[in-house]
């Protein structure tokens, strides 16, 4: 399948999950850029329902793109392994670096460390909760990324009986 088609799949699989299972992470319109093995790149378009009253992107839109990120990499992950898993985030904290006044990409790099967390789930009959790192950034006129805000979310997995 074509890199440009799997993305159009991907984007369409967590805008479907969106709508019937979370009606507000859909209202942001997020799009899959990447998702492999390794990383997860989400990007949620700046426009009227997701600027704030200065006219760049608000915080709970940066919340969702956060959450869209390392969830849909957790989530990944959790297909890979073919068993069920539960997945909650547990705590959530944000670093608010510079005002996104265009398209912010959320930039989820821990595909390593969730693989192992997944593992570690599977074999053990407890809650196993480990921190994950999302970066939002702004792409520049260059195609330079300029990172405006970092978020560590705890992803909390627990193997389903």
């Amino acid at each position: 399948m074509s890199p440009s088609l799997e993305r159009l799949k991907q984007t369409f699989g967590m805008r479907l999950f969106g709508w019937l299972k979370i009606p507000l992470l859909a209202s942001v319109h997020p799009s899959v850029v990447e998702l492999t093995e390794a990383r997860c790149v989400v990007r949620i378009p700046l426009r009227r329902w997701t600027k704030n009253h200065l006219g760049s992107m608000y915080f709970g839109a940066l919340a969702i793109g956060a959450d869209c990120a390392g969830g849909l990499l957790a989530m990944d992950q959790i297909k890979r392994s073919g068993q069920a898993v539960a997945l909650v985030f547990k705590t959530f904290q944000a670093t608010f670096l510079k005002r996104p006044e265009a398209d912010v990409y959320f930039i989820c790099e821990e595909g390593a460390a969730i693989r192992d967390q997944v593992r570690r789930t599977l074999a053990s009959e407890e809650r196993i909760t480990e921190p994950m790192h999302i970066q939002a950034a702004v792409k520049l006129a260059d195609g330079t990324f300029e990172p405006v805000a970092e978020f560590t979310l705890e992803l909390s997995l627990k193997r389903k009986a």
